[in-house]
């Protein structure tokens, strides 16, 4: 007999998954990661049993609940389904995941929503930082619909700004655990860098590239997914992060130069691929290692304030905001802010194959539907 759980689909950004309240999934870690594989379909590569989408980006899922931090709305943990694999990762963060945090939490009750826009504030339980995301509530309710884009997807949505506050050295403790802005690994120079998500960056020239390359050029060099995948453990260890030929972060960063001085050209992967477009969390990494002095990337010396710095990817760009405080090795970045846009899907009943369950507890037998709260506000 099939589970049946409350699900809402959201594309999220550049992502798109189930969000779930914490409720409506097992309370046990273990039954709840197998239902999360369930749910996307995770053993089979083209995820055809579940809502996954054969790819990273729409593998994926988001648990919410009302937060135990003080100071703080509702917590959020991320989670990174295997694609052809029965795995969950919840180590990583997903900045593109993250936009659809606030409208699920205020829809769902655990936030109430201001007349014109409301501010979640969203404690990440993966990365143990703060972000307050904003999102249009005319009339007390949620606007789906607007004039934003973002590149990598069609059509245009209602903005949703993020603003992240404490995302700098929050998984390794260090904005840049190895204790040097600038590491030799394998033979090149490398930026070892905590910021939203932990990062190896190196260069494109380094690589024999140029850094414009599409994705699919990168994907069908064996040597050099192997080449990066090597530079990518070996940084792990030297970040602190141990064994990481089985997790996936860090992730591995291919830089280049921009446009001009106010923008960084970057293929980020996933970390064995490259994405199609960018991650979030990867891009305030990215721009995080641009404004400040001293790394393989530094840009153009800019003094303290805040600028926008632009992270050119295969889709288009990402602005960053970035408000830096103090010079050269005292230069630290204070916050980083970017807009997304968020589109829910589906809202409805997942059902759940009971053959994803090491243990046959209540799979076996009827169980008790769980019923979502009443919608608060949708448009």
């Amino acid at each position: 007999m099939q589970r049946v759980i409350p699900c809402v689909l959201m594309r999220a950004g550049t992502s798109r998954g189930p969000f779930f309240l914490r409720e409506w999934l097992p309370a046990d870690d273990t039954a709840r990661d197998e239902a999360l594989i369930g749910a996307i379909g995770a053993s089979d590569l083209l995820q055809v049993d579940g809502v996954g989408g054969g790819s990273t980006l729409t593998s994926k899922a988001a648990i919410v609940s009302k937060s135990a931090q003080p100071g703080c709305d509702v917590d959020y943990l991320f989670a990174q389904v295997g694609v052809g694999q029965k795995s969950v990762d919840t180590r990583p963060n997903c900045g593109n995941m993250l936009s659809g945090v606030a409208p699920f939490a205020i829809e769902q009750g655990l936030v109430r929503a201001r007349d014109g826009e409301t501010t979640v504030r969203v404690y990440n339980v993966n990365t143990r930082s703060r972000i307050d995301v904003t999102v249009l509530t005319p009339g007390g309710r949620v606007c789906y619909d607007g004039e934003t884009g973002i590149d990598g997807v069609a059509g245009t949505a209602a903005p949703i700004r993020m603003n992240f506050l404490d995302a700098w050295g929050s998984v390794t403790g260090s904005l840049f655990p190895t204790g040097h802005r600038v590491d030799v690994i394998g033979g090149i120079e490398v930026t070892c860098i905590d910021a939203a998500m932990p990062l190896v960056i190196m260069r494109a020239h380094d690589l024999g590239l140029t850094g414009r390359e599409a994705p699919p050029e990168l994907d069908a060099d064996p040597a050099l997914l192997a080449r990066v995948e090597a530079l990518r453990c070996a940084a792990g260890e030297a970040m602190g992060l141990g064994n990481v030929s089985h997790s996936v972060v860090p992730k591995p960063v291919i830089a280049s130069d921009g446009d001009d001085a106010k923008s960084i050209t970057s293929r980020y992967f996933t970390p064995r691929r490259c994405h199609a477009s960018h991650a979030v969390t990867g891009a305030i990494g990215v721009a995080t290692a641009y404004a400040l002095p001293g790394t393989v990337v530094s840009g153009d010396g800019s003094p303290a304030g805040v600028r926008v710095i632009s992270v050119l990817h295969p889709q288009g760009r990402i602005d960053v905001e970035v408000a830096v405080e103090g010079a050269g090795t005292d230069a630290r970045i204070q916050r980083a802010a970017l807009m997304r846009t968020a589109r829910k899907i589906l809202e409805g009943e997942l059902h759940l194959p009971p053959h994803v369950f090491s243990m046959p507890t209540e799979g076996d037998k009827p169980m008790k539907r769980l019923n979502a709260p009443a919608v608060a506000a949708v448009i």
